[in-house]
């Protein structure tokens, strides 16, 4: 059977990997003949993989049937922080846009800080809380400009951990700029590379994974903070050793590089596409959780869980056994798996393992 190269972020549920799919470190996760459902991509997105073989006749023929969002209820949708929202983005987007752009073709420019800031600024204007702006950022997925919109998202995510952590202001607006930033290399590669739906040959493969160290170069003579240069660089280090590009280790990794890497890689999980919803995040905090704690920063890993679930404290959420119910109460050593109750049944979620939940209601 033919099989093709696709980028991981293209790849869609009903996809039967032909070859086996393995980790920076040689780990593999995903073994060949395996139909991919939207548990295993998730699972890609969390170790970084790239690409993937796959066999061409499922590839152009995906089973794919989008259904209900996991993560944003009409509710949000209806709101007037949210409509205040869905105009602003493409306001912080085009901002992005023009400056990266100046940035790109006139390389004795400095960043304009204030304008990228106050773009974001902006879209944090009606947020009541953290997580109202978790809840904010999923709910515009329909944006053709997924890696400006993406760079936008992980700046809030990332103010929003910063936050929990206590930063300054002056920390939060170096942070939140590293978020914005921290994808800048992305836009000197081919766009026709970066949406190539065919196979990649070797060295097409490599010239993708040389984006962080674009990033660096654009940013390295700029007047901004070395965080913000850094996080651009080692945004995919891992503190394991596993990450690219230069397989850095725990303390060699920068501190904001560590808290961008954790909102990069929260914003791709949990990210719809056209050929499928967004992830549950609590699938996706199970994820982080199970298999997270050697790859990022435990004390940065550990305020974003905590913060995250307390949030949920309180929301409607429907489970896997087509219950629906409230979260009453988190189980500290398995945040992932809460107290939910179901009309007058309780369920620990840490003891019953074979229900989940699968949608934010």
């Amino acid at each position: 059977m033919k099989t093709m190269r696709v980028f991981a972020s293209q790849a869609v549920p009903g996809m039967v990997v032909a070859e086996d799919v393995y980790t920076f470190n040689n780990q593999m996760i995903i073994a060949a003949g395996t139909t991919l459902d939207d548990k295993m991509i998730t699972r890609m997105k969390f170790y970084s993989v790239a690409t993937i073989i796959v066999n061409k006749e499922e590839a152009a023929n995906p089973t794919a049937t989008p259904t209900v969002d996991p993560i944003v209820s009409e509710t949000t949708k209806a709101s007037s922080e949210f409509q205040y929202y869905k105009s602003e983005l493409p306001v912080a987007i085009n901002t992005l846009k023009t400056e990266i752009h100046h940035l790109v073709t006139s390389p004795a420019s400095n960043v304009d800080q204030n304008a990228l800031l106050k773009s974001v600024s902006r879209l944090l204007k009606k947020s009541r809380n953290g997580i109202h702006v978790f809840d904010m950022l999923h709910c515009l997925r329909d944006l053709n400009d997924q890696t400006f919109a993406h760079s936008i998202n992980v700046a809030l995510i990332c103010y929003v951990i910063g936050s929990w952590l206590g930063f300054s202001r002056k920390e939060l607006e170096t942070l939140t700029l590293g978020g914005v930033l921290h994808d800048i290399g992305k836009v000197t590669l081919p766009p026709e590379l970066i949406l190539k739906p065919t196979k990649l040959t070797d060295d097409e493969y490599e010239t993708i994974k040389t984006h962080s160290v674009r990033g660096y170069n654009i940013l390295r003579e700029k007047e901004v903070d070395n965080h913000v240069k850094f996080a651009a660089m080692m945004h995919h280090e891992r503190c394991d050793g596993s990450g690219y590009p230069m397989g850095l280790k725990a303390d060699q990794i920068d501190s904001h590089a560590k808290i961008v890497a954790i909102a990069d890689v929260y914003e791709a999980m949990t990210s719809a596409r056209v050929y499928r919803n967004a992830v549950c995040p609590f699938e996706v905090l199970h994820v982080l959780e199970d298999e997270g704690m050697t790859k990022y920063d435990t004390q940065y890993l550990m305020c974003f869980l905590e913060h995250l679930t307390l949030s949920y404290i309180n929301s409607n959420v429907r489970l896997s056994n087509g219950l629906e119910g409230k979260i009453v109460m988190l189980n500290q050593h398995s945040l992932s798996r809460p107290v939910v109750k179901c009309g007058r049944k309780y369920l620990d979620l840490s003891t019953e393992r074979n229900i989940f939940i699968v949608e934010m209601l």
